[in-house]
């Protein structure tokens, strides 16, 4: 309780409600431009939060994070186009309602439902902060190398690419990651002479690329694109006849999207579509659902946002990006210094809650925005890409250089941006590739501090129960999916011999 107290008393710092204030509009734009997403905002505002202190950068990040995921829902009932992927089925009955003239109303029903599937889900956040905090006590190098080892199982099932895909991305970031001298030997690794590289590739400059500049190249080939807006009065806040029809619908989706978020790899964009296909399963009028049916705007916008408090779950907890977006995020806390895992919440707790108390704050504060702001945030979405896209490459390029003040972190950044563009036209999702950089220095890390701990008896981990279940999880993780499929599909014996 006295660490939560602790994080509110952050948010009496007048500077850091006026950065929030502003990283909440921000957000809002992010999120309504179609092309940017909030993995793309935080990647491109990351740089420029490197001078700030701790707790207002990673506030900002997460700000954005909330508040662009919301913000989608404005260009997908409007010009029937999601701001982000987490809005797409929010197009589904958004666009109709949109064009029967009940656009205020389906924007009011999705600033509503994002605001308390977003509170929701930081309250659940809140309340297993404690429990998370008592099981860091169980955690040596050993645990914390099962449990990344585990993260990384986790990629399979990350971004757009089949599974094969994932993991041959996901290991070349991890092999990204050893570039650099070795801590334990003090040896150079795929330096190719470039002091540069010496401590490893930055984080900063590879999220620029990858996320900012190959976005800005997959963006120049449809720059023939014509989006037309339905015209909009003013946003209606849902009657009471529509409470009483979503309020179920609400509550569920709230909770779906906070189990996704905290699923490892998972996101916004997996809980919208389980929310929308829950909300159409319990209704009583499933034929209504892609005709304008107001409990699918609610319960895709109320799961994507759950998802994001959520997702913050395994990133503070545990260490493991619960999202695209929080990957990021994971590596802004890094590069501030901060040690995200189970001892978060016993060494950093007063930082956890102030970013708790921030998001919760965002949620609020985007449900106004939302109502008063998005006719306006919708004529923003038709400034021409030929305009858009160059100024964000310049915040691309200006924002590599801004850390170190290096123009080989800018040539780091083009050059990511160039494969990340090519990994995304041949069905790569660069997604796992950023997570494996991540994770793959802390793998690396972890299991030489077990060596040294264990005495180099490796096979004395399965020995250690909480090394054991991860070790477990992440196997299955592997291969259940396979020896499922194989266990369920093969034809009944009867029927192949002919009977």
């Amino acid at each position: 309780m006295d660490d939560a107290l602790l994080g509110l008393m952050a948010l009496s710092d007048p500077y850091l409600l006026l950065l929030l204030v502003f990283a909440t509009l921000g957000g809002v734009l992010i999120g309504a431009l179609p092309g940017l997403n909030a993995t793309t905002g935080v990647a491109l505002l990351l740089p420029f939060t490197i001078t700030m202190q701790p707790i207002p950068a990673i506030a900002v990040l997460t700000t954005i994070y909330c508040a662009a995921t919301f913000a989608g829902a404005i260009t997908a009932i409007l010009i029937n186009t999601p701001g982000t992927s987490a809005s797409a089925t929010t197009c589904l009955d958004g666009y109709p309602m949109a064009q029967r003239g009940e656009a205020g109303r389906a924007l009011g029903m999705a600033a509503v439902s994002s605001t308390i599937g977003g509170i929701i889900s930081v309250i659940c956040l809140m309340l297993a902060a404690p429990m998370l905090s008592r099981a860091a006590y169980y955690f040596a190098p050993p645990e914390y190398f099962a449990l990344t080892l585990f993260g990384l199982s986790m990629l399979a099932s990350v971004g757009e690419g089949t599974p094969v895909k994932n993991i041959i991305s996901g290991a070349f970031g991890v092999l990204l990651a050893t570039v650099g001298i070795d801590l334990l030997t003090s040896i150079d690794r795929f330096t190719f002479g470039f002091n540069e590289l010496s401590e490893g590739i930055g984080f900063v400059p590879v999220m620029i690329g990858v996320f900012g500049i190959s976005e800005l190249l997959v963006q120049a080939g449809q720059l023939d694109i014509v989006r037309k807006q339905v015209i909009m009065k003013k946003i209606k806040l849902p009657s009471k006849a529509d409470y009483k029809k979503v309020w179920k619908t609400i509550l569920r989706s709230s909770g779906i999207g906070t189990f996704i978020g905290i699923l490892p790899a998972e996101g916004a964009t997996v809980a919208s579509m389980i929310g929308y296909n829950e909300a159409k399963r319990w209704s009583k009028t499933p034929e209504d659902f892609g005709k304008g049916a107001i409990e699918g705007i609610a319960g895709s916008e109320a799961a994507n946002n759950a998802a994001t408090g959520g997702a913050m779950v395994p990133t503070l907890a545990l260490g493991i990006p619960g999202s695209p977006t929080a990957a990021v995020i994971l590596a802004g806390m890094m590069v501030h210094g901060l040690r995200p895992g189970p001892t978060m919440f016993t060494e950093q707790a007063e930082f956890a809650f102030a970013i708790f108390w921030s998001m919760m704050l965002v949620n609020i504060l985007f449900f106004f925005i939302g109502l008063y702001g998005a006719k306006f945030f919708a004529r923003i979405t038709f400034i021409p890409t030929q305009i858009l896209w160059p100024v964000v490459f310049i915040f691309s390029i200006v924002g590599a250089y801004a850390l170190d003040q290096s123009m080989f972190d800018v040539w780091i950044a083009v050059g990511f941006g160039f494969i990340g563009f090519m990994m995304r036209r041949h069905g790569y999702s660069v997604v796992p590739m950023a997570i494996g950089l991540i994770l793959g220095g802390m793998l690396e890390t972890r299991f030489g501090q077990s060596m040294v701990m264990l005495d180099e008896q490796w096979w004395m981990m399965v020995t250690r129960p909480l090394t054991a279940f991860f070790l477990i999880l992440t196997a299955l993780a592997l291969f259940g999916p396979m020896v499922w499929s194989k266990l369920f599909t093969q034809r009944d014996p009867m029927k192949s011999s002919g009977e």
